[in-house]
């Protein structure tokens, strides 16, 4: 499976954030998608999840050699500030979103299996979600997603706000995930990027290019990613 951006366009006024955007990811990898403040990595997100409409270009899925437009169950997008029902318990949005899935959903299981799937605390899974601490919340965000098995997972710097032990568990988490799906993660964190990631993809002057690593010297790698990025005007 691949995912196939060919040409995408999106201005905003007479500021052009993605200019000619052409890339294709493929299925088993993560890449890690770098860009300064304001390059437009969100705004890609947006674009692919139809929660904003492109000036320009397509995208689409293949598989099998045959062509497909994704559709919303196709993709899984964990945004940088969790949305949650906040007037619901962390296990009765468990429930609700999986029993409005029971179609989708492949060999469901209890929900404190997925409650221990994540290290949700027994104390903390009939607490509103309005009582979550904003990792809580991301950390149920994940895992609604992780439920659903998106074939693309776009995720917007999910890990920021979680503690050091919290954030190795969800990096190995997604580790384990990746088969069978893409996923794209977008973070300022160049460290983290190149810890996590198998590709690494900048998101420069509107467009997307990969960085080769042409050798095992990570200090060199980060000057190189790094002189990229200055040249882009975007603070």
């Amino acid at each position: 499976m691949r995912f196939v951006i060919e040409h995408l366009m999106k201005n905003f006024g007479e500021k052009e954030v993605l200019r000619d955007v052409d890339f294709s990811f493929e299925e088993g990898k993560i890449y890690g998608l770098l860009g300064r403040n304001g390059a437009g990595k969100t705004t890609l997100f947006n674009c692919i999840n139809k929660d904003i409409a492109a000036d320009g270009g397509c995208f689409y899925l293949e598989e099998n050699e045959k062509r497909r437009e994704p559709v919303p169950e196709d993709i899984g997008y964990v945004l940088s500030t969790p949305v949650v029902p906040e007037f619901l318990t962390g296990r009765e949005f468990l429930k609700f979103f999986i029993d409005i899935n029971e179609k989708s959903i492949k060999n469901p299981r209890r929900t404190d299996a997925y409650f221990d799937d994540m290290r949700i605390a027994r104390e903390d899974r009939d607490k509103l979600l309005k009582d979550y601490s904003h990792g809580m919340k991301n950390k149920m965000q994940m895992l609604v997603n992780i439920i659903a098995r998106p074939n693309i997972l776009l995720l917007d710097e999910p890990l920021t706000s979680l503690d050091v032990v919290m954030a190795e568990e969800m990096k190995s988490l997604l580790r384990s995930l990746k088969k069978g799906r893409i996923t794209i993660f977008s973070t300022h964190i160049m460290d983290l990027a190149l810890d996590l990631c198998d590709e690494i993809v900048l998101l420069s002057h509107g467009e997307l290019e990969v960085v080769e690593k042409n050798s095992t010297d990570d200090h060199e790698f980060k000057e190189k990613i790094i002189a990229a990025l200055r040249e882009d005007g975007h603070e």
